[in-house]
């Protein structure tokens, strides 16, 4: 299979940004539970202007990472894996099992109580983690299984920003949303003039996203908007797509994410901090990422194939499969994001940050574990 050079671009800068991680969320998490807790907890709760600096990190930085997340799946959608509807159907189903049978087995436990709302929190997968654990496997992995678990954490990621708009809105300010429409809407018109220059794009977008931001919906979705405004051309090296797509790469890996990580993995853990594992709304999270999951990707892609529908590329065989859904279930930054949206009470917050840490290394270790088994003839 032929593989772009933005394409391993991108693997390797979300390989690497799993890393950093993985070691800010350490780092946070020991810090938050020294003698330096109260100096690190203010940091974040610093005001700049009206917010904090968790705040504008969620609502701000995060913006950027969607934009980025927005030009990733145009470039799929354009030129890459999802190009193709026969390509492009597998991990689509694929997505789609991932996100609604974890949310099924979450409402199982939650339907009916003040804690349904979570049920957007278990359907995400994070790109970082999980192709930097599926990295660690070396070059025994498959090109192929690389590209379908991106085309299915893509797919995933546009789920969960459309879960976003949807169900996690709060208090429409139809003026505002209109205004930040009304802005997206000429940035379509200068992409239809054939406009190249991203200075318009750009300032246009800050623009857009202050509407959105005092709109009800969610600011991030802003970044999605604009990725999608500003001209893909012929996708090659000198298109404005491209450029931008090829700049954010490091910044997002290697600040905005990390950033992310330790602002909002800053979790006081007491004595009994277990306990927070065992609430039904916890339980519905570590369902969905470690059973959920890998049950939903492997069931609707078996059923595309055995249709017809789609097909299993030469190289991939279903154990391959099974092992990239078990690292579907690494929920991460997606998952604290719409925990985020998806409560107010800080206990439900922390526990749920909890869970889908816990939840996310089991799934990352059976998910390693697994295809280092199965993938372990290739070297022989």
């Amino acid at each position: 299979m032929k593989i772009t050079k933005l394409f391993k671009d991108f693997f390797e800068s979300e390989r690497a940004g799993g890393f950093v991680l993985i070691a800010c969320t350490i780092l946070s998490l020991l810090l938050t539970n020294s003698f330096l807790s109260e100096q690190y907890l203010h940091l974040w709760h610093y005001q700049i202007g009206n917010h904090s600096f968790e705040h504008w990190i969620n609502d701000g930085l995060m913006t950027i990472f969607f934009l980025l997340i927005g030009l990733e799946l145009e470039r799929e959608v354009y030129a890459g894996e999802l190009s193709n509807l026969k390509n492009a159907l597998l991990p689509i189903f694929a997505a789609v099992g991932g996100m609604l049978v974890p949310a099924g087995l979450y409402l199982f436990l939650n339907y009916g109580t003040d804690t349904q709302s979570g049920a957007g929190i278990p359907m995400a997968t994070d790109i970082a983690f999980a192709l930097g654990i599926l990295s660690l496997l070396g070059n025994r992995v498959p090109v192929s299984l690389k590209v379908f678990l991106t085309a299915l954490a893509v797919i995933d990621d546009l789920g969960a920003i459309l879960i976003i708009a949807l169900f996690y809105s709060k208090g429409l300010v139809w003026s505002n949303l209109i205004i930040a429409l009304g802005i997206f809407a000429f940035l379509l018109v200068l992409n239809r003039l054939k406009v190249r220059n991203l200075i318009p794009y750009l300032a246009c977008g800050v623009i857009m996203w202050y509407f959105m931001l005092n709109s009800g919906v969610h600011a991030t979705i802003t970044g999605v908007l604009l990725a999608f405004a500003i001209p893909f051309g012929n996708g090659d090296e000198k298109s404005t797509s491209f450029i931008l797509q090829h700049f954010l790469h490091k910044p997002v890996a290697f600040v905005i994410l990390p950033l992310f990580a330790l602002a909002n993995t800053a979790i006081v853990l007491n004595s009994d901090w277990h306990y927070a594992l065992s609430h039904h709304y916890t339980l519905g999270i570590a369902l969905g990422l470690i059973v959920g999951k890998p049950l939903g990707i492997m069931l609707l892609s078996y059923i595309a194939v055995k249709l017809k529908i789609s097909r299993l590329p030469s190289d991939l065989n279903w154990n391959s499969v099974l092992g990239v859904s078990f690292l579907g279930g690494i929920g991460f930054t997606m998952s604290i994001f719409i925990t985020l949206l998806a409560f107010s009470d800080g206990e439900h917050i922390d526990n749920a940050k909890i869970m889908i840490l816990v939840s996310s290394l089991v799934a990352a270790v059976i998910g390693l574990l697994y295809l280092k088994t199965v993938l372990k003839s290739k070297n022989a």
